[in-house]
């Protein structure tokens, strides 16, 4: 294997991440196409999402947090009925639930507390690190987890689409905002669970 000889390189890289792969693993593979000597993304998108992921080089690296702590937006596909370990697709169904027939309004009562300024409990699945290590590794290890909570700032929630067990919503929202929390956190509210199947 030819041995990759690193140069300065300063720029921005607008990438479209695709799903199944990781924001880190995004970056290291332009880093090497690049043959950047210095990169970072800005936020890490879940493996499962895909879309817009702004990648650092050399120089550009100096204004990362400054992207890290622009507002997002986000589209959901939620499915409504089952609970997983992951909070999306990818993880393992911890419940099933019917789903009762949900009118716009009962919906739009239920959104009502995730806008705005809350409180917002991680997934046990994430990055979020504890004790020097990420949440995702000690909940691989089968360690009892209490993911910690935070302040977050959501500025919209709109529905784009709504059928019987799918929700297509619309999110925008500061930044460390967990949109697998948010359909979590509706799903127990609707009284039927919820996951993520798809991010955008």
């Amino acid at each position: 294997m030819t041995r990759i000889t690193f140069r300065r390189l300063d720029g921005l890289l607008l990438l479209d991440k695709p799903g199944g792969m990781s924001s880190n693993a995004a970056l290291q593979i332009a880093r090497r196409l690049f043959r950047a000597e210095k990169g970072g993304h800005t936020g890490s998108l879940d493996p499962l999402a895909t879309g817009l992921l702004p990648l650092c080089f050399g120089e550009a690296t100096k204004i990362a947090g400054l992207l890290l702590g622009s507002a997002k937006a986000y589209d959901a596909e939620v499915v409504l009925g089952q609970t997983t370990d992951t909070d999306d697709a990818d993880g393992v169904v911890l419940r099933e639930r019917p789903v009762p027939p949900i009118s716009a309004e009962a919906l739009d009562a239920a959104l009502a507390p995730l806008r705005g300024r809350i409180r917002q409990r991680a997934p046990i699945y994430s990055a979020l690190k504890q004790g020097g290590e990420p949440l995702y590794v000690k909940a691989r290890r089968g360690d009892a987890i209490e993911a910690p909570e935070r302040e977050v700032e959501v500025h919209a929630i709109d529905v784009l689409a709504q059928r019987p067990t799918r929700l297509t919503l619309r999110v925008t929202c500061g930044s460390g905002t967990y949109i697998r929390s948010l359909a979590r956190d509706l799903g127990e509210t609707l009284g039927c669970g919820a996951h993520i199947a798809g991010l955008r």
